[in-house]
């Protein structure tokens, strides 16, 4: 066990006094040492509408917290398990707009930004301003797309109801801003437990014990609002009650067995009950859905980019040699197979990967969806054994007006193969179209920087790290290298391209200073 997972159970009891800041789904590790009395359903205090705090300055809170997110080395740009949680997020929050519940204020101002992170705990959290946390533990963990809707559509309840901003009511503005930096600057100190226990044990000093009973009726309003999203986004509300199980029986090996009224979130069983009750109302409850064949390939993935270690790699790898594997349903080889690939190519054996990889195709040749996954996990394998020429011809492109409408996940396969290949004029072509509509994509920004690094062009190559900076919210790092390009520029010639890029770097400074500025200034009267 890490060291910076002993240093969090050590203080967990604190902790969750404080928990309240980063509205975690409940996973069963809710035992707190308050002893506030609990009230029954028919006393629920009033929450509140959150009007003390509007929407940009809860924005703004969020972006404070998301850049210390970006800055952990567990934060992970996946473009392909991105786009299939977008795929799954995009449905609820259509239906949170239509339903009333996501009004054009919140729609407009806040983020909609998931985050995935490199932890095997099952958890995902709400922060201020509309941005979410994932762990690829629980992506990991789910089999079905709907099950993963449910936790989406429970943590996006937390952000359209306000609880954040209707906390803040409750307690000083400063005291959960402190809380949310100091347990996700402990999680990025996980290579340093001394500094990390210092960190927690100050933390307590702004705890507010009397948000305990508030937390946990946050939490049913956030089950009873995202089951109602649920089917407005054409998923199984069922779903919700099979994920609940899931949690139920993980937190039997957490739990330590408190009292309902000792804990932050309501007990699962209780929630478990109230879903299975309004559940019992439709006419048609549903079945068990079949098996998941996408969702099986990208929890799959999940558990691979988790960092699992060495001794999990090399049992995923040796799983389809197992003479039970041709056996197993077609979807849970589709799986293994997908999971060998990538442990292969973390063990270091591209051909294996690239053998397994290809065992895949018929096993999915039915499924549309599930062969757009695997082809890009072939082009992936491909690009990591040096062979761009074969990772092209796996994507099928097309023509060019094909290439102009790429997703992300294959845009960005495309810009590193070419860069490979030596065009990388034709990667960055492929990048700029799609940075003039998503400018906030820093992955895409680092392989334009690539780009241009390798035709020549250093000073555009430094802005656009800059840019990759700004995305992630370091406006300081941003600030250091859009000057060091404006230097650059300063000494190169003077020429038509120059001219115009060096307008570009002179009004991203005073873009960042000005944003800079700003962020002091909200941040004085905290101080």
């Amino acid at each position: 066990m890490k060291p910076m997972v002993q240093a969090l159970r050590a203080h967990l009891p604190r902790l969750l006094r404080f928990r309240p800041m980063v509205l975690a789904l409940s996973i069963g590790l809710a035992a707190v040492t308050s002893l506030a009395p609990s009230q029954s359903a028919a006393q629920l205090p009033a929450l509140g509408d959150g009007s003390s705090l509007g929407a940009a300055e809860e924005r703004s809170i969020g972006e404070r917290i998301a850049r210390l997110i970006y800055a952990d080395p567990d934060y992970l740009d996946d473009p392909v398990l991105a786009d299939y949680v977008e795929g799954v997020w995009a449905p609820l929050l259509a239906a949170a707009k239509l339903r009333g519940e996501l009004p054009p204020e919140l729609e407009d101002r806040f983020a909609w930004q998931i985050m995935l992170l490199r932890d095997r705990s099952i958890n995902a959290f709400a922060l201020p301003g509309g941005y979410l946390g994932l762990n690829l533990g629980l992506i990991g963990a789910v089999s079905q797309r709907d099950e993963l809707a449910s936790v989406l559509a429970h943590e996006l309840s937390h952000v359209t109801q306000r609880h954040i901003a209707r906390m803040f009511e409750r307690q000083d503005q400063q005291a959960p801003l402190l809380l949310g930096a100091l347990l996700l600057g402990a999680a990025a100190m996980s290579r340093n437990p001394e500094m990390a226990n210092a960190i927690l044990v100050g933390g307590q000093a702004v705890a507010a014990q009397q948000q305990l009973n508030f937390t946990r009726d946050m939490e049913r309003e956030a089950d009873r609002v995202g089951l109602g999203l649920m089917g407005q986004a054409g998923y199984q509300p069922e779903a919700f009650v099979r994920m609940f199980e899931r949690l139920q029986q993980s937190a039997r090996l957490n739990d330590d067995g408190s009292f309902p009224y000792l804990r932050s979130h309501p007990l699962t069983t209780e929630r478990l009950a109230e879903m299975r009750a309004r559940l019992s109302e439709r006419a048609n409850p549903g079945a068990e859905p079949p098996t998941d064949m996408t969702q099986m390939l990208m929890a799959a993935r999940a558990r691979v980019l988790a960092k699992p270690g060495a001794d999990a790699l090399r049992r995923w790898a040796q799983e389809p040699r197992d003479p039970a594997f041709a056996t197993q349903s077609a979807p849970r080889r589709a799986a293994a197979l997908y999971a060998a690939a990538l442990a292969q190519q973390a063990l270091g054996d591209a051909s294996a990967a690239e053998r397994m990889a290809a065992d895949l195709v018929p096993l999915v040749s039915d499924d549309a969806q599930a062969s757009r996954w695997v082809r890009l996990l072939r082009a992936e394998l491909a690009l990591n054994a040096g062979r761009p020429d074969v990772a092209l011809a796996v994507l099928r492109l097309g023509g060019p007006q094909q290439r102009e409408s790429l997703p992300r996940p294959e845009r960005l396969l495309v810009a590193e193969a070419e860069i490979q290949r030596g065009q990388p004029e034709r990667a960055a072509s492929t990048l700029q179209t799609w940075l003039a509509t998503h400018p906030k994509d820093g992955l895409a920004w680092h392989w334009l920087a690539q780009a241009w690094r390798k035709q020549g062009w250093t000073a555009q190559a430094v802005r656009a790290e800059g840019e990759q900076r700004w995305a992630r919210l370091d406006l300081t790092g941003a600030l250091d290298r859009f000057r060091a390009a404006q230097a650059l520029l300063a000494q190169a010639p003077k020429t038509p391209a120059n001219d115009i890029e060096a307008a570009i770097v002179d009004s991203r400074v005073r873009q960042t200073q000005a944003a800079l500025k700003e962020e002091l200034q909200r941040e004085r009267p905290s101080r």
